[in-house]
Parts: structure tokens; sequence; C-alpha cells
């Protein structure tokens, strides 16, 4: 590839960029002699004059992009270069990207990056914000992450302060903190899937930030792309004016210059409080085994320079500023930031707990009045048990979640001790791919090898003596005598799908209890159907249910409204007469049979057969509902007898009962870990 040096980074030539340019040129001028239609239904005009061809009634935009554009990119990524030098605070935009999941948000992110010269050519990578290899692995995004750029519009230099967001719903949490820093955000949405569930969060998490919201159509070159249909979508279902969106295609470079402008132009700056006291937010942190917490932060109010002494507010700790700076997206040292930029800061900060998300940064010795809103605090919403597989690293595993929920505040846990797998914790979680994630992540960055047990959600148990008691594990399950009723948490959920899987979709949705609230069309063929649906008939393979009954169309978003009464009650599993309690589920009533039933099946092929018979049940206070039973290993006690009377073969089978019979009164059942193990997966796929 042609190529120059430059300032020390490596910039497309011309001549690549043109080669790419004539193709997508080529391309188009076969698109619109193959097929010529009438006018699209909206017009959209680039700052460079580029022109739009629609494909039949697919609608499908190209645009044919002239040698200018080659020439601003270079220019751009020139520009660049100098990110560290201060502009005004009129001159700096804080702005996110939100999207639903694989909408292009991290490859927008990447050729923003790449157009402004913040990263050089040679250091270009797919996903290059998403620095986690499961990040990579998955291809989602699980952390924000924010990057500095500088950009030249109309001859004045500009701070473009980036923050790239994940688009799961299990990470909502990680969106609304990056919100919280922001003036504005592009809405990405997908030219040929159109609005999705997480999409209609995301917009209302922005609204309620009074954010400035640039919708963006992405992936316009593929020859599914609808725009039209799309934007009237975005009108009808979310209600933003599209009359000025951007069509692009982060993957060809197609737009990226009028979304560059739409940024200058239409986010507001924030506000010059640069003389008030220091006041900066905490919104993301993490921990470094050599300079200790590294904290990011927004500066709210006033400036913070190298080596000032700063308090925390909320932990009252105070520490010298070793290091500030900014990420771009790698760490740049500075020397002084100031109100309305984003930053880092290492001060030394060897306890994880004095550097909180959501905390405010003051000066020691000037310190602000009041301090931030902050975050509001995260409610985790699934539930389960995190167990070493050696006990000896239950120190390990503390620190690591210590240092874990530095990096993901929406993490909660408390110490829980098992009968069967000893010391571990009990763990809260936005959803079950959170779960998996933290899980994995303990395992690779912290060397751990954990057991989880199934998850679970908090239920509320009314006492007959007035009292009120949450627990998530069914062993902290008050006594039946003791109960009143079981309440349990009730999410309202909402599924977008194309209307050819309406009815597969309402099917499972009325399997898992779901109560049908609302069914409305968006456009003549996507739909939005509504439920109020038990929490814990979600936490299990319910999102993998939905793709795969819609093959992979539908998508789903859901709250939680409040609890609600139901007939709940907890299923033991009794082993040679013995209550097992980590075996223990909270289970409705209808489906305690058929998960007793395999419970009790999976734990007679796992359990080693003994010298006297074991008797395994499944019962709901003391009436056994499903059973089996692990036949005993005998002695061939009637081989020597090979003839004779048989009363003497009967002497000697009643002689050899009666010593079975005495084991099983002393004999004890250890139920190996490799049983627990296969339980608990086999809890998660049936409860």
């Amino acid at each position: 590839m042609a190529a120059e040096i430059c300032g020390g980074s490596l910039f497309l030539s011309v001549k690549t960029e043109l080669q790419q340019r004539q193709r997508l040129f080529h391309h188009s001028q076969q698109t619109a002699t193959r097929f010529n239609s009438s006018k699209p239904r909206f017009s959209f005009r680039s700052s460079n004059s580029s022109t739009f061809h629609r494909r039949g009634s697919s609608s499908v935009f190209c645009r044919v992009a002239s040698t200018d554009t080659v020439s601003d990119f270079d220019s751009t990524a020139k520009d660049g270069q100098d990110r560290l030098s201060k502009v005004p605070v009129s001159n700096i935009r804080n702005f996110s990207i939100i999207a639903h999941i694989d909408h292009g948000k991290s490859t927008l992110a990447d050729k923003l990056l790449q157009v402004t010269g913040t990263v050089p050519q040679r250091e270009m990578k797919e996903q290059f914000l998403d620095n986690m290899d499961l990040e990579r692995e998955r291809g989602i995004t699980i952390k924000l992450q924010a990057a500095r750029m500088r950009y030249v519009f109309e001859n004045k230099p500009y701070c473009l302060n980036l923050i790239d967001t994940p688009g799961h719903v299990d990470f909502s949490y990680e969106v609304s903190r990056s919100l919280a820093a922001c003036e504005g955000a592009l809405l990405v949405v997908d030219a040929s899937q159109g609005v999705e569930a997480q999409t209609l969060a995301n917009v209302y998490l922005a609204l309620d930030n009074n954010l400035e919201i640039i919708p963006v159509l992405n992936k316009i070159d593929l020859p599914g792309a609808e725009p039209d249909r799309v934007i009237k979508e975005i009108e009808e279902v979310i209600g933003l004016d599209c009359s000025n969106a951007i069509l692009c295609s982060a993957k060809e470079g197609i737009g990226i210059m009028d979304i560059l402008n739409a940024i200058v132009a239409r986010i507001p700056p924030p506000p010059d409080t640069s003389k008030r006291p220091l006041r900066a937010l905490i919104f993301d942190s993490y921990y470094d085994a050599y300079r200790g917490v590294i904290v990011y932060f927004r500066v709210v109010d006033g400036t913070i320079k190298k080596g000032d002494r700063v308090s925390f507010m909320a932990s009252g700790k105070d520490y010298f500023a070793d290091e500030i700076g900014v990420l771009s997206p790698n760490q740049l040292q500075a020397e002084e930031l100031f109100a309305g930029e984003v930053g880092y800061l290492s001060a030394s900060i060897r306890t994880v707990a004095d550097a909180r998300v959501g905390d405010t940064i003051t000066h020691h010795f000037r310190k602000a009045d009041s301090s931030l809103p902050g975050y509001e605090e995260a409610t985790p919403m699934v539930f389960c048990g995190l167990f070493p597989v050696d006990a000896d690293q239950f120190p390990e595993l503390r620190d690591a979640l210590e240092k874990l929920q530095l990096n993901d505040a929406a993490l909660k846990f408390e110490p829980e001790t098992s009968s069967a797998m000893g010391f571990g914790f009990r763990c809260g979680f936005l959803g079950l791919l959170h779960m998996e994630i933290v899980q994995e992540r303990l395992e690779r960055e912290y060397n751990l090898s954990l057991i989880t047990t199934a998850p679970s959600v908090v239920y509320r148990v009314n006492c007959v003596n007035g009292d009120t008691v949450e627990c998530s594990n069914p062993s902290s399950l008050p006594e039946p005598g003791r109960r009143k009723s079981i309440e349990e948490p009730v999410v309202k959920i909402e599924m977008l799908t194309p209307k050819d899987y309406i009815g597969p979709l309402m099917e499972l949705a009325q399997e898992r209890r779901g109560q049908f609230k609302e069914m409305k069309f968006i456009t003549e063929i996507r739909a939005s159907l509504t439920y109020e649906l038990p929490l814990a008939e979600m936490v299990g393979d319910f999102f993998d249910q939905l793709k795969s009954r819609s093959k992979g169309y539908a998508s789903m978003e859901y709250t939680v409204i409040g609890y609600k009464e139901s007939d709940l009650t907890k299923l033991d599993i009794q082993i040679n007469g013995e209550c097992v309690e980590p075996l223990a589920t909270i289970v409705h009533r209808d489906k305690a049979y058929s998960v007793g039933r395999a419970l009790t099946l999976k734990l007679k092929e796992l359990i080693p057969r003994q010298m006297f018979k074991i008797p395994i049940q499944a019962c709901l206070g003391a009436k056994v509902i499903a059973s089996e039973s692990l036949s005993a290993i005998r002695k061939d006690v009637l081989a020597k007898c090979y003839g004779g009377d048989i009363t003497r073969k009967k002497k000697l089978l009643k002689k050899q009962a009666e010593g079975k019979k005495r084991m099983k009164s002393i004999g004890k059942v250890d139920v190996p870990q490799e049983a627990f193990m296969a339980v608990l997966k086999l809890e998660k796929e049936v409860i």
C-alpha cells in the first residue's frame, strides 16, 4: 500500500483512497444504470456535495466521494496529532456513541480515531477501543472507553472527547455513567435492521440526561439497507426529527466527515466554570499492579494540575496527583486539565475503596461546598454463588472481586458459606451475560478456578409475625410455618420482532408464566410485544430461546416493575434421608415435579454406588414428589450354595440384609464435587 510518513505517523496516501473511491463510484454508476427508480422520499446533502442513488424499493444509498474528501482525511489526520494543545472551553465537545448491540458502534469509533489521526495507521486494528480479549472474542463491547481527538473545523481547532459504550442490556449501567459525562450522543442505527429494543432503551437514557442526539444511519453500503424505512421507524417509534440524519458506512468511510462536522456544529460545549473550586466526577477506574488505582474523571468545575493535593469527598481520603493526563485513547500525560475536559489521575492509591465510581474529586485546601450527584446505585437482578475449587484460593478470590468491583461498579458481593463447597461469595449481577463475563474475567485476569451455583433472584418473604425477609439463597428461606407468602420480582419485557415470529414468541412468554399486556405494530412488518414476566423465568435461557425461535431477528429490553405474590415453594433434595442444602432450589409449584424428577435422575447417574441402598428424593416439605434409588454393591452370598435346602439360602440373604441395614443407619454418603457441578449445571437448564 502506498503511504507516506508525516510527523511520526503513517497516513493513507491519496492514491490508495482514490482507488477505493473509484471502485465505489463505478459500483454506484452501474447501480444507477440498472435501476432507474423514483426520487427518494428524503433528500440528504453532505458537506462535500455527495450524491446518493436509490436502488429499487429497498432504497440503498451509495455515496460518490470526490477527491476533496481524500485531502480532507489527510489534513484532518495531520491536524489531529497535537491533541494535548489547549483549546477554549467553547471548542470542547463531549459525546458518546449509543446503539443496539452489533449496529457498528466500535467500527464507527475506529474510523473516527483513524480519520482524526488519533491512532496512526500502522497501529490501527479492528475494535481498537475494545482492549479486552473477551471483547474481541465475542465481538461485543463490555467496558466504556474514552478517547480524545483533535479536529479542525472552519480553521478552528476543536477537542472531541469520545466515550464508546456497550450495547447489551446487561451493561446499561456503563451506558448511563458515560452519558452523565457528555453533552451529546450519536445514535447509531443499522440501516438494514432498523430500530431495536436496546436502541430505544439507550435513547431514553440519553433523553433523561438532556443530551443532544444526532441520528446516524450506519451500514448504508449493504445490499439490504433501507434508509427510508429506518428513518420512518426512528421518527414514528422514537419521535426524533430525522430531517438532518446522517447516512454513513463506517466500514467504507462514507459520511465520516459529515459526522465530525455535525458533532462540532450541533453538540453544545460544556459550561465554562474554570474559576470555581475543583469538582471532578469519577466515571470509571481500574487497578494497576504497579501504579495502584487509576481514576477516569470528567472535570465539571475548576482546574486540576499535576502535583495538586486532591481529596475524595465520599471517602474523605486525600492524595497527591502524581500524574494526570488525557486518554487519546492511550494515556498521555498533561500538566493541567480544566472544566469540560476528560482525563485520568494516578495518585498511588493502594486501597481500592478510597476511589469509587461516582465520587467527587476536589482540592484538599480549597474544597467545594457540595459534591456532585454521582450515579444512581446499580440494583443487582441476578444472584449466584462463586466458590473457589481450591479452598486455599479464598483470599485471592476476595482480593480479585474487590479489584474487579473497582472496574465494574455494578458488581455486588458478600461472603457466603456452603456445607458442600466451603467458603465463597454471593454475587449480584445485572444479568446472565454480566454474570458470565465476570466469571470469565476472574478466571482469566486473576488465574482462579471457580464453581458457580445456579442463578437466582431476590425473593421477598412475608412472615406470619408481620416481618418481611429478603432472600436470594434457598438456605435462608424461613420455615414453612413462619411463611405467610412469597413474592418474586416481576419485569416488564418488550420484544421487537418481525411479524412472522409473533406466534412463537407469544408461546415462549406464556410458557414462562408471562402475562400479556400489549401488542402494537411499529411498521407494517415489525411488531412490539409487551409482557409482564417473573424475573426468575428470564434468568435461565429465555434470551437464547428468543433468538432461536425468531432466527436471530428479535430483540428484547426489560425493566423491573416490582414484586408480585406467587405460589412458590422450596424444593429440597434428600440423599439417604439427609437434606443436601446446596442442592435446594426455590421453584414455582407447577414446575416442582419436573425439576425434582430431572435432579433425582441426574444424581442417580453421578453418585457412586455404596455398600447399602441409597434413596434419592425430591421433597416439598415432608412430601416426596420424585424419587430414585441407587442399588447397593452386593456380594453374592449364595455362590457357595450349590444345592441344599432353600432355608439355608434364606438365612444367608437375611443375614446380609441385616448387615446392610446396620450399615445404612451409620453410613454416610459423600457427594463428589463433580456431582455438585453437574447438578448445578442442570439446574441452570431446567429452572
